[in-house]
């Protein structure tokens, strides 16, 4: 199995969030889901995504935390995609079917990858909101925004987090043991939390998902295509929005994470890429 390390969300090495990429090849069965987890716990990535390939434009993509499956994961399927063009498996803008846990997405390949996400669904579970703010930040922030509290997902459940502006983002320093309790009692990934700006882009955004073992990801997908929806249900943007999100500057590799509110209602997420490693697994 040949595998590769690529940079998510940017267009520099070293930058963005890093994955782990495993090619299967045409037809390549998956290996035990056992064997999968300790494939992504040596890579230590937060995700890796395992690829198989079923025809020319058609794959099945699972993704693995170091440890368990996840049914979606949108930094490994731009790395995926990207890869597959760079690689010359995929041609440049080959529109693409990706089966995933998720349901079966349309991913556009190339230089930049854009990927439809899952249909955008709201969460009806309450959320504790002061409880919430005491795990992000303990005492020290009294400053919220009115906005509510959300869970939505769009192929991975997040509970989206308004805060008052950027020095309040920064200042978030989430318990990980109390975050993690709380992502598994409300059946969560994490928390995706951001503050809008007037400075070009739509907003910045961290994301923290400690129950998977990833303290906090520098460039998140799923959860952007999330508050994305979110946004449009504020009414803060409208369809046809093509939206920036920066993420991973409290982690020094920054991310600019693109969606795209289509009239039909879908979200597309989308980014470039850069291979900085590959190699061969071993038997």
């Amino acid at each position: 199995m040949k595998y590769y390390i690529v940079d998510a969300f940017t267009h520099t090495p070293f930058g963005g969030n890093p994955a782990g990429v495993v090619l299967l090849g045409q037809d390549g069965a998956f290996p035990s889901d056992d064997l999968m987890v300790r494939i992504a716990a040596e890579l230590r990535y937060s995700e890796t995504a395992f690829v198989q390939q079923n025809s020319p434009a058609e794959f099945t993509v699972r993704y693995f935390t170091p440890r368990a499956e996840v049914d979606l994961c949108g930094h490994a399927t731009i790395a995926t995609f990207g890869t597959l063009t760079r690689e010359s498996i995929v041609p440049e803008g080959t529109r693409c079917l990706n089966h995933t846990l998720a349901g079966d997405l349309q991913v556009i390949a190339g230089q930049q990858v854009m990927m439809q996400m899952a249909t955008p669904t709201v969460i009806d579970t309450a959320v504790d909101t002061r409880r919430l703010h005491h795990i992000m930040v303990g005492d020290s922030l009294d400053r919220w925004p009115t906005m509510p509290v959300e869970i939505v997902s769009t192929g991975l459940p997040d509970i989206i987090m308004p805060v008052a502006d950027v020095d309040a983002l920064n200042a978030l320093r989430p318990d990980m043991d109390a975050l993690s309790a709380l992502s598994s009692q409300l059946a969560v990934t994490g928390v995706h939390a951001f503050a809008l700006t007037d400075d070009g882009l739509t907003a910045h955004v961290r994301n923290f998902g400690p129950l998977y073992g990833v303290p906090e990801e520098s460039a998140t997908g799923t959860a952007n295509a999330a508050l994305t929806h979110y946004l449009h249900r504020r009414g803060l943007i409208a369809p046809g929005a093509q939206c920036r999100f920066m993420q991973g500057e409290a982690m020094q590799r920054p991310s600019v994470v693109a969606t795209s509110l289509h009239a039909d209602g879908t979200i597309w997420v989308g980014g470039q890429c850069c291979i900085v490693a590959r190699g061969q697994l071993l038997d």
